[in-house]
């Protein structure tokens, strides 16, 4: 007996890969600087915490409506109307256990079998397995480092078939952290409508921009699903709560998913989001803050280490580092980093093809331990330059 079919197209994490290697060596006593895992490393805002508790000592534990508690999808519409001036139906909200649950019930609602979703290269290394496991088929469009990793229209039209379902979208995004201009959006958006195609916003680091502003596709077009959660801005990474904005008319196909693979969300966690969207802005703020520090800190060492960022990362927790001139071979020099340098990396081959000859470096990281980090890196240079 063997697993089914299905499994044997869903590649493994990479990043998952270095972790484990990590804990084994920490296991035996040698210190790791922790680069590889894209996690917050602070605590829930208080608020969350407060919250959390206070729907524990309610007892509101039994299951929600399985589109979600109506005050936490009424909060998500009050959050995009305030940050975007965008105007969104709580009936359209499907919250779930983490934005990967909300992934899997978007593409077995949208994709059939051989339909096709374009996918920037490189991308978050699990968007092509969820679109594998529904027998679509991703469909990848190379960015470049020069352009900001960004699509071009004319990229995105070339690729375009009669079998295209969906244009996918990441913005900021994970590996690059880059940020898609507003002209941009509206550019794929025009070609999104010409095909009659609908846009999938993968939007989890909103609110993670240190330059500029991030914009949601929904304030540019209804004919979008969006993807968010609250892992990254709120550092809820634990309590695993997302949600899903789709067009009316995939409402209740999306729902009936959830009502048979999950039923509803945790009722707890989602009490603890309201409270993350009404209250925890000053401590979103602080973390924004911090995180911006070590972004110009991090791109700093780099650069004098002879690894420039052509186009500085503005957003989330990344920047994906051009290591060509050292290695092709980027999980071979993750894994001799970590060996020698004693530093956790996450090889560019894990986020697509064109992702080969980078590194990706999270600063989701204390200022104390990315500093030791760019120490061991630099010195881990001088032996193989």
């Amino acid at each position: 007996m063997k697993p089914a079919t299905r499994c044997e197209q869903i590649k493994p994490f990479i990043v998952m890969d270095v972790m484990e290697k990590i804990h084994q060596m920490e296991a035996a006593g040698i210190d790791v600087v922790h680069m590889e895992i894209g996690e917050p490393d602070f605590d829930v805002p208080e608020c969350v915490n407060r919250a959390t508790r206070a729907a524990l000592d309610c007892h509101a534990t039994s299951y929600t409506h399985s589109l979600g508690d109506i005050r936490l999808r009424e909060a998500i519409a009050q959050y995009h109307k305030d940050t975007y001036g965008t105007s969104v139906d709580p009936g359209q909200i499907l919250v779930t256990s983490g934005t990967s649950p909300a992934m899997l019930l978007l593409f077995s609602a949208l994709v059939n079998p051989g339909d096709e979703v374009i996918v920037s290269d490189p991308h978050y290394a699990c968007y092509a397995n969820f679109i594998h496991y529904v027998q679509g088929v991703p469909v990848f469009v190379q960015v470049f480092e020069d352009e900001g990793f960004v699509f071009t229209p004319e990229a995105i039209e070339a690729r375009i078939t009669s079998k295209t379902k969906a244009i996918f979208i990441n913005s900021p995004s994970n590996p690059t952290g880059n940020v898609i201009p507003e002209d941009r959006m509206k550019e794929i958006v025009a070609v999104a409508e010409k095909h009659g195609l609908y846009i999938i916003s993968d939007e989890i680091y909103h609110g993670l921009v240190y330059e500029g502003k991030e914009h949601s596709i929904l304030e540019y077009t209804p004919h979008a699903f969006v993807l968010n959660g609250f892992s990254k801005l709120f550092a809820m990474t634990g309590l695993r709560l997302g949600y899903l904005i789709a067009p009316p008319a995939f409402v209740r196909a999306l729902q009936v998913l959830q009502q048979n693979f999950f039923i509803c969300a945790n009722s707890v966690t989602q009490l603890a989001g309201v409270a993350a969207l009404k209250e925890a802005e000053n401590d979103t703020r602080k973390m924004k803050e911090i995180y911006n520090r070590r972004r110009l800190y991090m791109l700093q060492r780099l650069n004098d280490m002879g690894l420039e960022v052509k186009v500085p990362p503005t957003g989330a927790f990344y920047i994906f580092v051009n290591v060509k001139h050292i290695s092709t071979d980027s999980y071979a020099l993750a894994f001799d980093i970590l060996e020698k340098a004693h530093i956790g990396v996450t090889p560019g081959v894990d986020f697509g093809a064109n992702g080969e000859g980078y590194l990706r470096f999270s600063y989701a990281n204390s200022m104390e331990n990315l500093t030791l980090g760019m120490d061991r890196m630099a010195s881990y240079l001088a032996t193989v330059s």
